[in-house]
């Protein structure tokens, strides 16, 4: 009889412990978020766009004229860029920067600002951008080839007036996608110390891998980067599956991550376009529409800005573009173009 009063004694306790676990981490998490609502509900949203080269070109598209009607027709004045390892060094030590730079250049001239992805992995598939050349390269000879391409390139645009900022490793940890094989947060951790050997004076972003994830093991960054997909292709299933988070999910974990580890939050990755069960250039304009089109592009703005996480960059421009030039619809041109009018404009 004793036996059972300890062991309910004990299981009584251990749950009243749990319950103020939880209830304390609820309070907490509560305070937090209306916090950081207050703290940013007035300031201007920051949208921008991310622009690669090599989607472009995937699509058909002359690129240059796509980043400029980016630049000058919508009127982005921040873009998430890409330095591609293998587009930036085709040979071991001979360096091909000829395309960024003209981007950089053109960012220069219209008074745009740059947040520019560096290391192995960058978006879009396959991911991992290594040249031919150092996957012949032992695990040891790769991880310092790409440390030096990181040196090469941090150093080149450091001094660049639109440079603010540099995005390590696009979700590095992200074992759910891609063609990459290294996974290796010592390899991050050594390539976050080396980007801040070569440049203490713009922040470093680094993003986590999903949409659930938390910077609780090193390196914490100075910037914090969230990917936001809404409507996604299930292969497994062969149907569109909508993410059910509220946007206040975003909200409380940039909020924790501001309390608990003082470092903004910014979204790098959010959906305009679509995720279907091919490459886009390969569905119908139909099976585009199913997981993106003009309406859904504004919703999924507003959904970013109800986070109260005022930067975020817009994931389509290039296929925007396409769908403009190829199939004479702008619809979703216009509807993109509504959120550079205005900085500050809540849909």
């Amino acid at each position: 009889m004793r036996r059972h009063k300890t062991i309910r004694s004990t299981l009584k306790t251990g749950l009243l412990a749990v319950v103020s676990i939880v209830v304390a981490y609820v309070i907490i998490t509560a305070i937090a978020t209306v916090i950081y609502w207050h703290r940013h509900g007035s300031e201007p949203y920051k949208p921008g766009v991310s622009f690669s080269i090599k989607y472009a070109k995937e699509l058909g598209v002359d690129w240059q004229q796509n980043y400029l009607a980016l630049l000058n027709d919508m009127h982005v004045k921040r873009f998430r860029l890409m330095s591609y390892w293998d587009e930036g060094e085709p040979q071991p030590g001979v360096y091909k920067f000829d395309d960024l730079d003209w981007q950089i250049r053109e960012a220069e001239k219209s008074g745009a600002k740059v947040s520019l992805a560096i290391g192995l992995r960058q978006p879009r598939y396959p991911e991992c951008h290594e040249p031919d050349w150092a996957t012949k390269l032992s695990a040891d000879e790769q991880k310092e080839a790409l440390k030096s391409y990181i040196a090469v390139t941090v150093d080149r645009y450091k001094s660049s007036p639109a440079i603010v900022s540099w995005q390590l490793e696009n979700e590095a940890l992200n074992t759910a996608f891609g063609l990459c094989h290294d996974f290796s947060r010592q390899r991050l951790i050594e390539e976050y110390n080396l980007v801040k050997q070569h440049d203490r004076s713009h922040p470093t972003i680094v993003s986590v891998s999903n949409e659930f994830g938390l910077p609780l093991i090193g390196p914490i960054p100075d910037i914090v980067g969230f990917s936001i997909y809404h409507r996604v292709y299930q292969s497994w299933g062969k149907f569109y599956f909508d993410y059910p988070l509220p946007p206040i999910w975003h909200g409380t974990r940039a909020a924790l991550i501001e309390l608990f580890e003082h470092k903004p939050v910014m979204i790098h990755e959010l959906q305009t376009e679509p995720w279907g069960p091919a490459s886009t250039a390969q569905l119908t304009i139909e099976e585009q529409n199913k997981s993106m089109d003009a309406k859904r592009l504004i919703d999924h703005v507003r959904y970013a800005q109800q986070t109260s996480i005022r930067e975020y960059y817009l994931w389509g421009g290039e296929w925007w573009y396409w769908r403009k030039v190829k199939f004479n619809d702008d619809s979703l041109w216009n509807a993109a173009s509504q959120v550079f009018a205005d900085d500050r404009r809540s849909f």
